[in-house]
């Protein structure tokens, strides 16, 4: 039973009543609203009464963007049942380099969100119990504002969710409409990037924190990380950022979001804790929270840090240093069912990502890579860990197919920037 009775929010267990109980004709009609069948409404059913089965929260407390997080027991999460939790280590960092000296830079690191201290906008304290972590409760309102189970899984609408594997230049051509698709207009990716292939165990870097609009026609904006293995149906993932993603989150405000695919996007995969795949460790931070500060055009520049690394089977996701007691928590190999991700990566990538129909959201701050510090978004530190051990700076290659809306850009800098990426742009309905 739960320690406490927040205040203003349902209990898990009650919660789950409500979903056994519901039917399609209660949210036939509301906005948003985009489930395509009562077939498919009953899977969504199903799935949540899956996800909550046998948990029992000790709190619960709600973000900025309304999304209400229960603290659970560790060993009740679905993707650690019956199993036996991994332990981190503290992870390297390359050697220092000299590079272009850098100006009178100094971005502000975001801080844990889940502190002593700190409260909800109902009152509730912000912060899990000793032994439990934070778990985004998914709800059928949120589940029902996709035509599918299966494409609430998905990175995005449309195509793929990560950027083509060769450099290109030129804009990609657009993936056929999927056949259950019920728009006027198929939704579709855009990038601006910087990439490199080599083997390796992961990657770092620091991300500054944004919050574009996104207006009709758009679906979502972010920031993140992509470690790639495999090619075609094979191709697998492990990601990391931040995104603004409305039809999701149902508000506006940016997001910590975790991702991975073992089969391009097709059949695996999912955001965050959606399904039984990610094990969280550390309450310190809750996925798919609100994050906050976000920077300021001309003003302050909120980061976060992330890194990604393999180790003993499990890709550990680390957020605000590579300690290892800012491993958050990690995907199991397992996951990738002895594909590419299950031994290494064979390509880091880093920058936004942008999906849209008719129109396409900015990017980052809205502005082009050139015009830089504290207009542009970017990612900082950009470092990656060989498969023979250590840490190496990364060497990206740029890639901006869509430079009339996008663009991307890198540098290396001296202490503490070294290699940088700066991209973003306004976006529109011409991209």
């Amino acid at each position: 039973m739960p320690l406490d009775k927040p205040v203003g929010i349902t209990l898990l267990g009650d919660f789950t009543k409500t979903i056994q109980s519901a039917n399609l004709q209660q949210f036939a009609g509301k906005p948003g609203v985009k489930v395509l069948s009562d077939a498919h409404f009953q899977d969504m059913k199903s799935h949540l009464i899956k996800l909550y089965a046998g948990i029992q929260p000790q709190h619960s407390f709600v973000d900025a963007n309304g999304s209400i997080f229960d603290c659970i027991p560790i060993e009740q999460q679905p993707a650690l049942r019956g199993k036996t939790i991994a332990t981190p280590i503290d992870i390297p960092a390359p050697q220092s380099r000299a590079g272009e000296p850098v100006a009178d830079r100094k971005p502000i690191a975001i801080q844990p969100p889940l502190q002593s201290g700190q409260k909800d906008s109902l009152g509730n304290a912000m912060t899990c119990p000793a032994g439990t972590i934070p778990m985004r409760r998914v709800t059928l309102e949120e589940l029902t504002r996709f035509e599918t189970l299966q494409n609430f899984f998905r990175k995005g609408e449309g195509t793929t969710g990560r950027p083509p594997v060769a450099p290109v230049d030129a804009p990609v051509a657009e993936a056929p409409k999927p056949a259950a698709a019920a728009h006027a207009v198929a939704a579709t990716h855009r990038w601006a990037h910087a990439f490199q292939n080599v083997n390796n165990l992961g990657g770092h870097s620091f991300l500054n924190v944004w919050q574009p609009h996104i207006g009709a026609n758009q679906i979502f904006s972010l920031s993140q990380h992509w470690y790639v293995g495999g090619s075609g149906a094979n191709l697998q993932t492990a990601e990391c950022g931040w995104q603004v993603y409305p039809q999701k989150y149902g508000r506006s405000n940016p997001v910590l979001f975790i991702y991975w695919t073992a089969d391009d996007y097709n059949k695996t995969g999912c955001y965050n804790m959606d399904c039984s795949a990610f094990v969280q460790v550390n309450n310190g931070w809750a996925i798919g929270a609100s994050i906050a500060p976000t920077s300021v055009a001309g003003g302050a520049q909120y980061e976060i840090q992330l890194a990604f690394y393999l180790y003993k089977g499990n890709w550990w996701l680390y957020l605000g240093g590579t300690s290892a007691s800012n491993a958050i928590g990690y995907y199991p190999t397992s996951l990738y069912n002895h594909g590419a991700l299950a031994s290494h990566a064979t390509e880091i990538d880093y920058g936004g990502e942008v999906v849209g129909t008719t129109s396409w959201p900015p990017m980052g701050s809205g502005g082009f890579a050139n015009t830089g510090w504290q207009h542009a978004a970017y990612q900082r530190d950009i470092y990656y860990y060989p498969t023979a051990g250590g840490a190496s700076f990364a060497g990206l290659t740029p890639s901006q197919s869509w430079p009339k809306c996008y663009t991307a850009q890198v540098t290396f800098y001296g202490s503490p920037w070294y290699e940088t990426l700066w991209y973003g742009g306004p976006g529109g309905n011409n991209c």
